[in-house]
């Protein structure tokens, strides 16, 4: 039974402990599909490295690798493919997917930047693209929980 708290503007129903508990497993949804979007992104950066390097190298574009601005992007690609196949698998629609992917992409954009004008080194944008994709994703995520906490 639900016990009310008095307010100004009238009465609020107390949660009661069922309740309580289906949002902490709601919460642990959400950080668990948080946790296998981070797992198939290093699946994606692992898996898919070879295949561009062995495609460039055919090309006769291997250098685009070792290009701090092609590498982060091409890195990014990697982590946003699996992740986006991970999403679809898990039934996620297309918008969704295309904003957890700007989700990969952002903090290497922001922070080229920085790295043009010789403020970072390549190592300090490797670093900090894959430390602020983090937050991006949770911001994403938030921006439709819904759409991950069933999950």
């Amino acid at each position: 039974m639900s016990s009310t708290i008095p307010t100004q503007t009238g009465t609020v129903a107390h949660p009661d402990p069922a309740t309580h508990t289906a949002h902490r497993l709601s919460a642990r949804k959400f950080a668990l599909h948080f946790a296998e979007m981070v797992v198939a992104m290093a699946v994606g950066m692992v898996a898919l490295h070879p295949v561009w390097t062995f495609v460039l190298d055919a090309l006769g574009a291997a250098g685009l690798m070792h290009d701090p601005y092609a590498g982060a992007l091409i890195m990014a690609t990697n982590m946003t493919v699996a992740m986006s196949a991970w999403m679809k698998v898990r039934g996620h629609r297309w918008r969704p997917i295309a904003e957890m992917g700007a989700a990969m992409y952002l903090p290497f954009l922001v922070l080229f930047v920085p790295l043009a004008l010789e403020l970072i080194d390549e190592g300090a944008l490797l670093l900090w693209g894959h430390v602020l994709m983090l937050p991006a994703m949770a911001a994403a995520m938030l921006l439709r929980p819904h759409e991950y906490a069933h999950c």
